[in-house]
């Protein structure tokens, strides 16, 4: 289980992520929502050990430790981090994922293969911007999983190429809900869809907020003392 306990980074004069808590279980769909993208990006970031935190706990099956929690999980298209740049074509972008699995999983992982075992073929020669956004996701998830020792999947973003939820969420509830391999899936959205029923947190739900004072009681003016005026009105 992810477990995340009122994690901050703070920033230049703002915090890029306010304090934020969750907890995402594997076989579980989590959407978290949050209007900035620099706050949804962090949080991902943070969420899969890819940047430090300034405070709070964040834990992988109850380890604290930064290295365990990377190598269970993947971060996926963050905007100006690891999205596909978008001059690459797919078949060039699978070869270069297939390269980053560790050698012990990775065997004779081939491009080829692996876009015709994973149904990609029909896709490899187009340009990475050239995707509709749900075969963008499909695509970007598999490669993800080529890694076997993945548990997590932090998504950045993925409403961010379609307003239709169609194009991604079922990808995302496919993915942790099977049964044959469960996953733990984080989404950072900028809103959860319509409807949704499901797991969900919002960025800055941690952050405690002082109550204002109460104001002191008017003390009452005495009869003599309002001016005549105002006296006068009154009768």
């Amino acid at each position: 289980m992810l477990s995340a306990q009122q994690l901050q980074i703070d920033g230049r004069r703002d915090d890029l992520l306010p304090p934020t808590s969750l907890e995402a279980r594997r076989g579980e769909l989590l959407l978290v929502s949050g209007d900035g993208q620099d706050q949804r990006t962090a949080l991902a970031l943070a969420l899969s050990g890819r940047m430090k935190t300034s405070k709070g706990l964040l834990s992988w099956d109850k380890t604290a430790k930064t290295k365990k929690l990377r190598a269970a999980s993947a971060l996926i298209d963050a905007p100006g981090v690891n999205e596909p740049e978008q001059h690459l074509s797919v078949r060039d972008l699978v070869t270069e994922d297939l390269s980053l699995i560790p050698r012990r999983y990775r065997g004779a992982l081939l491009s080829k293969p692996w876009l015709k075992i994973n149904r990609f073929e029909d896709i490899a020669g187009l340009w990475i911007e050239q995707l509709p956004a749900d075969r963008r996701l499909e695509l970007l998830t598999a490669l993800a999983l080529a890694d076997p020792a993945l548990d997590l999947l932090v998504l950045d973003s993925p409403d961010r190429h379609s307003a239709n939820t169609a194009d991604w969420l079922p990808r995302l509830e496919q993915l942790a809900y099977d049964a044959g391999r469960p996953l733990a899936v984080v989404a950072v959205v900028s809103a959860l869809p319509d409807g949704w029923d499901g797991p969900a947190a919002v960025i800055g739900n941690s952050v405690t907020h002082t109550a204002p004072a109460e104001p002191a009681e008017a003390a009452q003016e005495d009869p003599e003392e309002v001016p005549e005026t105002l006296q006068r009105t009154a009768k």
